[in-house]
C-alpha cells in the first residue's frame, strides 16, 4: 500500500521515495512493479508541504513523477525549488534516481541543463516513437512507441549521456553518472490513468502535435505491452545501480 504523503521518518531500507506533484497523483505501473518486488512506497509531495529526506539511508531509490508545472517554476513554486535543491544530493549520494517526464526535466535542470518549450510550439501528447542511441541500446534495445504528455523538452549538459531520442524532442532518455536516469515519456501510465487524463484534457490536446482521446485509448493494447515489459526489466537494473557501500 502506498504510504500517504507525510514527513519522512525511519521506515526501513526496503522503501522507495515516490515524489509526486499533486494531491491525487499516482505512481501507476511503476509503483505496482516496485510493490511486486517487495518495496514499500513512501509518497512525498513537496508542493503540499512535505519535507524531503536529508538522510537517504532508509531508501533503496527515488522516483520523481510528472506534473502540470514546469521545472522552471522554482521562482513561484516552493516545492519545485525544494526538489531542484534536493536532487543533486540524491545523485551524489549514489542513490538510484529515476525521473519521469517532469522528474527527468528536474534532473536536467539540477545538473546544469535547460528545459524549454519546442521552438515551434509542438507538444507530444499521445504516442510517439523513440529510438535508442548507440549508448542507449544497453538500456533500450530497439525503437518503441511510448506514451507522452509534455509541452517542454530538455537540453542536457555534457555530464549526461543521451540514451534515446525522437524527431520532435531530441532528448527522450539520458543518464547522469552511474545511478541517475531521466525519461521524457510515461512508462507508469495505465489505461485507467489515460482515460482520466483525456476525459478533461484542457489546453494540452489543442496544441500542435497532440493526439485526440480516441488514439490514446485505442492504441493502448498495441503499444503498452512492450513498454510494460521494458519498464519491468529496467527497474531491476536501475535498482542495481546503487553505488553506496552497504
Amino acid at each position: 500500500m502506498t504510504v500517504p504523503a507525510e514527513k519522512p521518518k525511519k521506515i526501513g531500507a526496503k522503501q522507495i521515495a515516490i515524489v509526486v506533484h499533486q494531491e491525487h497523483s499516482r505512481p501507476g505501473r511503476v509503483g505496482a512493479l516496485l510493490e511486486k518486488r517487495g518495496y514499500g512506497l513512501h509518497r512525498l509531495c513537496p508542493n503540499l508541504g512535505c519535507e524531503l529526506p536529508e538522510d537517504m539511508s532508509d531508501y533503496a531509490g527515488v522516483v520523481i513523477f510528472g506534473g502540470p508545472m514546469s521545472a522552471n517554476d522554482c521562482g513561484s513554486l516552493a516545492g519545485i525549488k525544494c526538489e531542484l535543491d534536493w536532487i543533486p544530493k540524491v545523485v551524489e549520494a549514489g542513490v538510484p534516481y529515476l525521473g519521469l517526464c517532469l522528474g527527468a526535466q528536474l534532473l536536467t535542470r539540477a545538473v546544469g541543463g535547460c528545459v524549454a518549450p519546442h521552438p515551434e510550439g509542438k507538444v507530444e501528447v499521445g504516442y510517439a516513437e523513440i529510438v535508442p542511441t548507440e549508448a542507449g541500446r544497453e538500456w533500450i534495445s530497439r525503437p518503441m512507441k511510448v506514451y507522452q504528455w509534455h509541452r517542454e523538452g530538455m537540453s542536457i549538459p555534457a555530464c549526461c549521456e543521451l540514451l534515446a531520442t525522437s524527431q520532435t524532442y531530441p532528448v527522450q532518455g539520458f543518464r547522469c553518472g552511474p545511478n541517475a536516469f531521466g525519461f521524457q515519456f510515461h512508462p507508469e501510465v495505465t489505461l485507467e490513468m489515460k482515460d482520466q487524463w483525456t476525459s478533461e484534457p484542457g489546453e494540452s490536446m489543442r496544441r500542435p502535435g497532440a493526439q485526440q482521446r480516441g488514439v490514446h485509448l485505442s492504441m493502448h493494447p498495441f503499444y503498452d505491452p512492450p513498454l510494460d515489459r521494458w519498464i519491468d526489466g529496467f527497474l531491476d537494473r536501475w535498482l542495481a545501480t546503487d553505488t553506496r557501500s552497504h
